[in-house]
């Protein structure tokens, strides 16, 4: 435990105090510290297989990538900008974006790489984070990320003005490292919303309804023999399961009689069931449910106003916490400045926007800077008129 017997070199004056967290410091030096679920499971069950989760998904991604950023006080040619809107040969701004949003809403974490020339930042990578262990320093923080891929190992040790590696995180109160993803808040009804959709594909492979009972009563009393059964049991199900064979008469022998069994009221719940999972899946990524198309609790009165929460409470807070964490990132590259999505660019909030236009305007008490400033936008250049906050 290095950082234990620091400390206690430390307490004995041997080696110069440097401020860390202690309570980091029993971590193992060096040492990969894995995640505690199964990533590929994740994305394979909720993502690839959920209808619900991937539209939830695709729906907060694409509209945070699609939510143009701008640095305050800064020209539109900064560099930063520049890098953000290419950061690689491969990918555009809003691909490169798609894919950083969609890891977070899968995993809780994105791993974005910085490539350096000459001493800058000039191409940014996202990397999977089913790849990706941290490797903690002696203080318990990350020292290093290590990479795994075909076999091969590479490590990134998190040294120099810019770090290699940044790892933007969703909130995960148990774990040190690694964010927490909304499917795993949402485990429960996503295996409930899975299996209901299993069940109604097996009764639509049995005709859409639960099997009946094929009953054997002689009037002589004899039972059927074991190579009866199992012919009788071929036959059902080759000829007359699935949807295929819906409706299709069934040729009865002497002594064979079928019942039909059906489900009770309390039986069909799951139907319900399903519904309300889709609704605590929608929950858990913060979309309306009226935006996904799912009945019952659509508290808002219409897509509009749901949209515009949608925005409000999910969409804009992820934007801005991923451009502070790169704008924090990069500072030391391209210097500091605060980079923040474009509302202006929001068509869901232009109703907001036009409402803050008419207050402002109308306050005759408020100078043309100031009326700029409460709008967003910056300082009038000199030869700029002074009729209007624009």
């Amino acid at each position: 435990m290095p950082g234990f017997i620091a400390r206690l070199a430390r307490a004995a004056g041997l080696v110069p105090e440097t401020k860390a967290s202690a309570a980091f410091a029993l971590y193992g030096e060096g040492r990969a510290v894995w995640t505690a679920r199964d990533y590929t499971a994740l994305a394979r069950e909720g993502f690839q297989r959920n209808a619900v989760v991937h539209r939830s998904v695709r729906l907060v991604a694409e509209a945070a990538a699609s939510l143009p950023l701008t640095l305050a006080g800064a020209e539109d040619a900064h560099p930063l900008l520049g890098l953000l809107a290419r950061p690689n040969p491969r990918e555009g701004g809003m691909r490169f974006l798609d894919g950083i949003y969609g890891h977070l809403l899968v995993s809780g974490n994105a791993y974005i790489e910085a490539v350096e020339i000459d001493g800058r930042p000039r191409e940014l990578f996202s990397l999977r984070p089913d790849r990706m262990q941290v490797v903690a320093g002696a203080d318990g923080w990350p020292a290093a990320y290590e990479y795994s891929v075909g076999g091969r190992r590479l490590r990134y040790q998190q040294t120099g003005a810019v770090p290699p590696i940044l790892h933007l995180t969703l909130f995960n109160p148990l774990d040190d490292h690694y964010g927490l993803s909304p499917m795993e808040a949402a485990a429960v009804p996503l295996d409930i919303h899975n299996a209901a959709g299993a069940w109604n594909k097996a009764l639509l492979d049995n005709a859409a309804r639960p099997s009946g009972a094929l009953v054997f009563a002689p009037s002589t009393g004899a039972a059927l023999s074991d190579t009866q059964f199992t012919r009788l049991k071929a036959e059902l199900e080759t000829s007359y399961q699935g949807s295929a064979n819906a409706g299709r008469p069934l040729l009865l022998d002497g002594g064979l009689d079928w019942r039909p069994l059906s489900l009770s009221p309390k039986e069909m719940d799951f139907v319900e069931a399903k519904a309300a999972a889709a609704r605590e899946i929608a929950l858990a990524f913060g979309v309306p449910p009226l935006l996904l198309g799912l009945p019952g609790d659509n508290t808002h009165a219409n897509y509009a106003e749901a949209n515009r929460a949608f925005y409000r409470q999910t969409v804009i807070p992820l934007v801005r916490r991923t451009a502070d964490s790169l704008a924090r990132w990069l500072e030391p590259a391209f210097g500091s400045a605060r980079l923040e999505p474009d509302l202006d660019a929001v068509e869901a909030l232009a109703t907001e926007r036009e409402s803050l236009w008419r207050r402002v305007q109308g306050a005759d008490f408020l100078s043309v800077a100031e009326k700029r400033e409460a709008v967003g936008y910056p300082p009038q250049s000199p030869g700029q008129g002074t009729g209007s906050p624009a």
